[in-house]
């Protein structure tokens, strides 16, 4: 064979392997970027194996892409924030009830944004597409909320809980689409400036609707 063709087949490799290998690269760094912790909790799951970690990344973006996810309208975000402050309120009273009710309220709030919620493990993982960091918070709160059906939480678990669920709430509640021209409404705020903190000696401030516990999701 002549010395020049081996040459020019030898180049062709390297260059062949070094854009796979770029190509590896930089679609691993996207990934990372784009999942940020969810990234390496991804590998550990399976067993360490960066490339099952990585399909499996691509394949939620892929999912959730042809998903018709939306931000809440004004009317659905006030209607939101509502029902959270009065959950929040009646934790004081029935801790126990608000768990079970912030948990189907979280799952009420994805779903009005275009979320499947049939099933725990998949609303996660979709979730974690768009929203990396609080997707744990979601975990945490809902894997509480679980032990708490079963009897198998105390009060500061559930006070825990509800912090995690109001991470999310406040992530999944904020973007909302641009006022309407001419539009002098004032935008409600979620947290009314004020830290959840749920003290034993705090008050509950509105008239407590007693309410069965709702199933949650997963």
């Amino acid at each position: 064979m002549d010395n020049n063709l081996v040459i020019v087949i030898i180049v062709a490799v390297i260059l062949a392997a070094a854009a796979l290998w770029f190509t590896s690269y930089r679609r691993s760094n996207q990934l990372r970027a784009r999942f940020g912790p969810e990234y390496q909790r991804t590998v550990e799951g399976v067993e360490g194996s960066t490339r099952k970690a990585e399909a499996e990344l691509a394949e939620r973006q892929r999912r959730v892409e042809a998903l018709s996810i939306r931000p809440l309208n004004r009317d659905e975000h006030d209607r939101f924030v509502a029902e959270w402050r009065q959950v929040q309120a009646d934790f004081v009273d029935s801790p126990d009830d608000a768990i079970g009710r912030a948990d189907d309220l979280l799952g009420r709030v994805m779903s009005t944004r275009g979320y499947p919620v049939n099933d725990f493990e998949r609303a996660a993982a979709d979730l974690s597409v768009d929203h990396p960091v609080v997707v744990q918070h979601y975990r945490t709160a809902h894997e509480i909320a679980l032990r708490q059906g079963r009897g198998d939480t105390d009060t500061e678990a559930l006070r825990k809980a509800m912090i995690h669920y109001r991470e999310l709430f406040d992530e999944l509640v904020e973007e909302l689409p641009p006022e309407p021209a001419g539009d002098d409404r004032r935008e409600t705020e979620a947290k009314d400036g004020q830290p959840f903190i749920l003290a034993p000696d705090e008050r509950k401030q509105a008239t407590k609707t007693k309410r069965q516990p709702k199933e949650t999701i997963g």
